[in-house]
């Protein structure tokens, strides 16, 4: 048995992703399942720290939520922005900077050092994992992929990525180049 703790039941996720529903439509259970995988990993990099659970939630339901609100392929900054304005409004009292670099960082390609290194470090490495279905594993091991993976189906994640590229930049290419430009930080 792989040595990593899944949750299947996360409340808080549900009722955040809940408020987006609608404008995710179709993506719905594609998106739900990503985030509970990057979760997943995340919460292992931190050794299932319960004082970052909140943040990790939060910060994976948001961080590609600008997708579907303001249907943009530079999507992290109005997934920061959603995130921070939601965490005021609704008064969850999350360390701003914490989620906004938690949003903003998760596509770094090198190792993030700075204020929240740690649990900011943790859903780099997990998106990676999961954006390239395990390819890039960051010292996970395969089993544990298997196992999340199969705990949380893809459910047409990765081709809805490809659609929203072709859709909001004209062509699968123009949108790859457009998401790259504008999500891929150094």
């Amino acid at each position: 048995m792989p040595d990593i703790i899944i949750k299947t039941e996360r409340p808080r996720v549900e009722d955040l992703l809940a408020r987006y529903r609608t404008a995710i439509g179709s993506d719905y259970d594609g998106y739900r399942n990503h985030v509970y995988r990057a979760i997943t990993y995340a919460m292992h990099f931190l050794n299932n720290a319960l004082q970052y659970e909140q943040l990790v939630e939060t910060a994976f339901v948001y961080h590609d939520i600008g997708l579907w609100t303001d249907h943009e392929l530079a999507y992290l900054e109005p997934s920061e922005a959603v995130a921070l304005e939601d965490n005021k409004r609704f008064g969850w009292g999350l360390e701003p900077d914490a989620l906004s670099g938690a949003i903003h960082w998760h596509h770094k390609l090198f190792r993030y050092q700075g204020a929240h290194q740690d649990v900011i470090e943790a859903c780099r490495k997990a998106d990676w994992i999961d954006a390239t279905q395990g390819w890039v594993r960051k010292g996970m091991s395969r089993s544990s992929i298997s196992h999340v993976e199969s705990t949380f189906p893809n459910c047409g994640f990765h081709n809805a990525l490809l659609r929203l590229a072709k859709e909001y930049g004209g062509s699968t290419v123009v949108g790859g180049f457009k998401v790259i430009r504008g999500i891929v930080k150094w």
